[in-house]
């Protein structure tokens, strides 16, 4: 299976940490339907057809964090590149393609993007702050209306369409970019500012992706996001106790997935957040057993964390310095305890840890 190319790079500020990710293709064939996507689709008709073409797509010199008033130079090269290939000319038929890496709440997102053809419609778009297909935000171009424009879903009800009238060519490639910071949202389009900013709260965060409309065919060349990562309350409750327990050498939280497998959503080596946990984990969620394990001068425990009603909704994993040959497990259990009751007062349901 191929996998999306993705390039990290964590930039430090006064204020907060910012990360960034590029999403490319350039691991694809002609004709694979990339990983790490998911197609949704809002409104009625067929789902999208989301598929790798080779085309000649534009890559920038430099990509700036925030966008420029002139667009960034671009290099022409022969490359694969996402293409939106349905021809459904169903009406309120919205096809997308959801990147399933992360949500995001306070961001900047670039895509270039191509419209082909279409004879009911010629658009595309982004869609971010996704929850659901019935909840999203919308900024779109069409080639057919010579317009930008942003919308909104909520609860599967379109809000007011607004942007400016704009000359958009076919075959040709366009940029979009859209920052979201709190409650305010800007727009840019080929670099220039489309939309003044705007303030809505209908949705605080949600995923990124791809959007296009009834049987348009339009191509994109990727994401880009500068972000500030959004901390979920389970990462938020193990760095608090790391803090306040400076000399835990381990923690993690652990729920149960899709499949009924314990996963790693929190821990103090955030690398870990989605690794699959072990059958003491599994068994400290469904029947709150208690693990004991030690090793080279560490000692460990898997003990659950209850929702109001006493039952396990979470399993944690405290690894401690042993104090000495002579510390009993019983003895070590109570260490554990100590900091897992001061978790437990902070969880009593899964919305708790953002599950």
């Amino acid at each position: 299976m191929r996998k999306i190319s993705f390039l990290f790079a964590i930039l430090i500020s006064v204020s907060a940490s910012a990360a960034e990710i590029k999403i490319n293709f350039a691991d694809y064939s002609a004709g694979d339907t990339p990983t790490n996507f998911s197609s949704a689709l809002a409104g009625t008709g067929a789902t999208g057809d989301w598929k790798i073409i080779s085309d000649e797509a534009p890559r920038a010199v430099s990509t700036p964090l925030m966008p420029q008033v002139r667009p960034t130079p671009l290099i022409i090269a022969r490359r694969p590149v996402l293409a939106q290939l349905s021809r459904d000319q169903t009406d309120e038929h919205f096809p997308m393609f959801i990147y399933d890496g992360m949500e995001f709440k306070n961001f900047t997102v670039t895509t270039q993007f191509k419209i082909i053809s279409g004879t009911a419609e010629q658009m595309a778009g982004l869609v971010f702050r996704w929850q659901n297909p019935s909840n999203f935000y919308v900024i779109r171009a069409s080639a057919l209306g010579r317009n930008v424009r942003f919308y909104k879903v909520v609860n599967g009800a379109r809000g007011n369409i607004i942007g400016p009238d704009v000359e958009i060519s076919t075959n040709v490639w366009h940029s979009l970019t859209v920052q979201c910071n709190g409650d305010q949202i800007t727009f840019w389009f080929d670099g220039k500012l489309a939309i003044a900013p705007l303030h809505d709260t209908s949705l605080a965060t949600g995923k990124i992706g791809f959007w296009t409309k009834s049987d348009a065919v339009s191509y994109f060349d990727g994401l880009t996001i500068n972000y500030t990562p959004v901390i979920s309350p389970a990462q938020s409750l193990v760095n608090d106790i790391l803090k306040q327990y400076p000399k835990i050498l381990g923690l993690r939280i652990y729920t149960l997935d899709e499949q009924d497998r314990p996963k790693i959503i929190a821990s103090k080596d955030e690398k870990e957040v989605g690794q699959l946990g072990t059958d003491a984990e599994k068994s400290t969620l469904q029947d709150g057993k208690v693990f004991y394990g030690h090793d080279n001068g560490k000692v460990a425990v898997d003990m659950a964390l209850n929702d109001r009603n006493g039952d396990p909704l979470a399993a944690v994993r405290v690894e401690l310095k042993s104090y000495s040959m002579a510390e009993t497990q019983d003895m070590v259990i109570e260490r554990a305890r100590i900091i897992i009751n001061e978790m437990q007062k902070r969880v009593l349901s899964k919305e708790d840890l953002g599950q």
